[in-house]
């Protein structure tokens, strides 16, 4: 049994434009709330929390949705295509509301409340196609292979991250912007527009979802010890047993932690360099950029060491790293005048710290359920990782406004060293490891 590599390429385009979005939207939407319509840390953390506000209801719900879903283009399709439309249409008026509202202009379009009503319709738009685009993945690759499988997905988000990173960098670098009491960002928010336009179009082209669904269904019907549900003799429905329910709450729960400490550093950071440091989005960006270059580096290698040692140990490995990397940037950022080349280290590791936990942690989850069952599992996964980033935006923001900015990575640093401990208490969901030999090893890398 080896990984469809073209196939799982493919179907992580829609993950390659998601985190691309979202990386626009964590560091560029609070530049726009606070500089331009001058919003203060409170009400600006208020805002960015609403998309998880909203994803704690919705992603499970169209992720179950899109369970039940039949249609010739297949379950996962339809929303992610309706979803990217409007999230393209929507994208190109944020800046245009921000420029007018910063020209002064003398109209209701160009105000706060058009603003925050553009970027709410665009936050639905993108929640009704996340749990369906992740669940592809799963859909498509038999549960043995799902580590590797979600190490490509995730390389393709950490592309995504690094093609809109390194564009930033370029059009907006600090020399560009510095001093300047308002800064146009149309251009980017174009580019992101059409590059998810692309991607998603050249999935729809290339994939055959119900053809690979069906195989998968096939593979999957012939290993019946993969299925660690039971029968609810109530409804007839799969249902985790209590053993296996216990392991998916405590994993829910670290999901949680480790998304309050890494969320609360990618919302931020930003804002915090520009306080401590006087640097802009282009330094930050430069330190995301490394972040999701060391992270693009470690994804196949950690799909391997997953598939060799084990998710759980993949995933504490990540959480520890990811302890000491803000421990570090703690000391760095509250020592130096500029972001350094030991910061760009730190955050090369951040980056493959966080590899370690995000390729392994969903899989970690759909292990748990029956395939049919997948949308549902992914928007329970990642209810907790918004759950996280609902409070975090608040809760940090108000930390660094009321205590001291300093704390930024402290925060971060407790609640990575929580979510180790409580994935101490996770016993389902890992890869049964089998041990090869030599080069056997690589046969599906």
């Amino acid at each position: 049994m080896k990984l469809n590599h073209k196939n799982t390429f493919l179907v992580g385009l829609a993950f390659m434009s998601i985190i691309a979005f979202w990386q626009l939207y964590d560091n560029v939407v609070p530049l726009l709330l606070t500089n331009t319509f001058h919003l203060d840390e409170d009400i600006t953390g208020v805002i960015m929390a609403a998309d998880n506000v909203l994803a704690l209801f919705l992603l499970p719900l169209f992720g179950k949705l899109s369970d039940k879903t039949s249609t010739k283009i297949g379950r996962r399709m339809p929303y992610i295509l309706i979803g990217t439309a409007v999230t393209v249409l929507l994208l190109n008026l944020l800046p245009v509301i921000d420029n007018g509202f910063y020209a002064g202009k003398d109209s209701s379009f160009y105000s706060l409340a058009s603003f925050i009503v553009v970027l709410g319709g665009l936050l639905l738009a993108m929640a009704s196609y996340r749990s369906p685009a992740v669940a592809l993945m799963p859909d498509v690759t038999p549960k043995p292979l799902r580590s590797t499988a979600n190490a490509v997905i995730n390389l393709m988000g950490a592309a995504g991250g690094i093609i809109y990173l390194a564009f930033t960098a370029v059009m907006f670098p600090k020399s560009k912007t510095e001093g300047l009491e308002h800064v146009d960002y149309r251009l980017l928010f174009v580019f992101m527009s059409v590059f998810m336009a692309v991607c998603i179009g050249i999935m729809y082209f290339a994939v055959n979802e119900p053809e690979l669904s069906a195989e998968n269904d096939r593979i999957e019907k012939e290993h019946p010890e993969w299925d660690l549900t039971e029968e609810d003799k109530k409804t007839g429905d799969a249902k985790l047993p209590a053993p296996v329910l216990r392991s998916m709450i405590f994993l829910l729960i670290s999901i949680a932690l480790w998304y309050i400490g890494y969320n609360a550093v990618t919302t931020w950071f930003t804002t915090y360099i520009s306080v401590l440091m006087g640097e802009g989005l282009g330094g930050a960006s430069t330190c995301f950029l490394i972040a999701n270059v060391g992270a693009i580096i470690s994804y196949i290698p950690i799909g391997f060491a997953a598939s060799r040692f084990g998710r759980k140990k993949m995933i504490y490995f990540g959480t520890l790293l990811l302890t000491a990397s803000f421990a570090v940037s703690f000391y760095l950022t509250t020592t130096e005048s500029s972001v350094t080349t030991a910061m760009y280290v730190t955050f090369a590791l951040v980056g493959v710290a966080w590899a370690s936990i995000s390729v392994n942690s969903l899989p970690m989850c759909v292990e748990m359920c029956k395939d049919a069952d997948a949308g549902k599992y992914t928007g329970l996964y990642y209810t907790a990782s918004m759950a996280g980033q609902v409070v975090t935006p608040i809760f940090a923001g108000f930390l660094l406004k009321n205590v001291s900015y300093k704390i930024l990575f402290v925060y971060a640093a407790v609640f990575s060293l929580l979510s180790f401990i409580t994935m101490i208490f996770v016993k389902h969901g890992d890869t049964n490891v089998k041990r090869l030999k030599g080069l056997e090893n690589f046969e599906d890398l």
